[in-house]
């Protein structure tokens, strides 16, 4: 009998209008390891993540909360938030379990610096559980 074997994310591609903006924001801003580029891409390393950039024409971020949320340790998470804060506008303010910060790429895309963990929101629930919320 065949089985779904998803194993987590491989990787994310984001649209860019601005290849080398995005390059600098994403190795400068965001720490990532630029480990291959061309005319019209690139690839990087960010922790276990493989990011590429996709050199678009048009490219249209998403009106509501879909975003990408980064992990970062909660002893590096000020330093971290302050850095990324100095280039980056903010598009959220936090108002859930943990440090965060949403702020925006260079195109717009949503993204979030965030110390927790699924573990550490899901017991945050345990003890304010918001109505209608089942944990299993």
């Amino acid at each position: 009998m065949k089985t779904i074997d998803l194993q987590g994310v491989n990787h994310i591609t984001l649209a860019c209008s601005d290849l080398p903006k995005s390059i600098a924001f994403y190795r400068n801003t965001l720490g990532a390891t630029l480990k291959a580029e061309w005319p019209k891409g690139a690839y990087f390393e960010l922790g276990d993540l493989w990011l590429c950039l996709s050199l678009e024409k048009q490219v249209t971020p998403r009106g509501d909360d879909t975003h990408i949320a980064f992990s970062c340790a909660e002893s590096a998470f000020d330093y971290t938030a302050d850095h990324i804060a100095e280039t980056a506008a903010q598009w959220k303010e936090n108002t859930s379990e943990g440090a965060s910060l949403y702020f925006l790429d260079p195109d717009g895309h949503k993204l979030e610096l965030h110390a927790g963990s699924l573990e550490t929101r899901l017991a945050h629930y345990v003890q304010t559980r918001p109505d209608g919320m089942v944990l299993h």
